[in-house]
């Protein structure tokens, strides 16, 4: 027999009076200066940080960093790596700052590079995956959102007049997807929550409208070097989708409000590692993200004249 969540009434979408009781039991449990912030002072020279906007919740005040790389080029492919929208998933915004300061400029010969490690910053303090108003940043990155992480985010980007040819977004997939966040989920909006089976390992979620296999392949490939690939349920699927291959399925992102969807790129996928993984550590996870991004990036540069 499921556990009923905590807040609100099995059965009852929330209302404000349960998503205020929800926001007044969140704790701040580290530090996005610290841990975000001050890392970005501490790239190599020549990469331009940007402060694309600013989040203030209650007594906090959060602002939002971009980063381009040296040497930009207008008319020259632009790439897009995001993470943190999801605050909780720590292995995305760790992964995108350990690129940024390790391996960025082995790449800014080529290819424009614009990355956005922390997008919810107050969930990452938090821990959490909503922002304060009980809202999911990656299901809203559509016109008109409502939810200022992915507005920000997606203005940030068009505000630099390129086209965007491939955009990495760097996610987890953790045992509190069913200890809490799916749970939380269903008691929100009223409906029978179902958990789902966590996969053990790394895998991609592509578009389903821009599938591009070998791209996929690649960062599949690259990933396998430093932790393992997800192996399918037995039913063949990954979190409840049926597999394309090996550690990939598709998701209509766009019709989703998925980060990866709100642009044109011709390359895009979003990243899941399992930081519970007992075959797994989080600084593998780190790398693993690391090591998703240099696939991708690698596999474009192959494509390019």
């Amino acid at each position: 027999m499921t556990t009923p969540y905590p807040i609100g009434i099995p059965g009852k979408p929330w209302t404000d009076k349960e998503k205020a009781q929800w926001l007044a039991v969140q704790q701040i449990r580290r530090s996005y200066t610290q841990e975000v912030a001050e890392q970005l002072d501490r790239l190599p020279e020549g990469f331009a940080v940007e402060q694309y906007g600013q989040l203030d919740y209650g007594d906090n005040s959060y602002p939002l960093y971009g980063v381009k790389s040296p040497q930009w080029q207008e008319g020259r492919p632009t790439v897009l790596v995001t993470g943190g929208v999801h605050g909780y998933e720590t292995s995305g915004v760790q992964g995108a700052l350990g690129f940024l300061a390790r391996r960025a400029k082995d790449y800014n010969h080529k290819l424009n590079l614009l990355v956005a490690p922390c997008i919810s910053p107050w969930a990452y303090e938090t821990i959490n995956r909503w922002n304060p108003e009980v809202l999911d940043p990656n299901r809203n990155f559509t016109p008109y959102s409502p939810v200022p992480e992915s507005a920000l985010l997606m203005a940030w980007v068009q505000q630099q007049r390129t086209d965007i040819l491939a955009h990495i977004d760097l996610h987890e997939t953790t045992d509190s997807d069913n200890a809490e966040f799916r749970p939380a989920l269903a008691a929100r909006d009223g409906i029978t929550n179902h958990n789902w089976n966590i996969p053990d390992g790394f895998y991609l979620v592509g578009d389903s409208d821009k599938q591009e296999p070998d791209f996929q392949q690649a960062v599949l490939d690259s990933v396998s070097k430093v932790t393992h690939i997800a192996d399918a349920d037995h039913e063949g699927k990954l979190i409840g989708t049926p597999i394309a291959r090996r550690g990939l399925i598709y998701y209509p992102t766009r019709q989703y409000g998925l980060c990866i969807g709100f642009s044109e790129a011709k390359f895009k996928t979003t990243t899941e590692v399992y930081p519970d993984s007992p075959r797994a550590t989080p600084e593998q996870c780190n790398q693993a993200q690391i090591a998703a991004v240099i696939g991708a990036l690698d596999y474009i540069l192959k494509q390019l004249p």
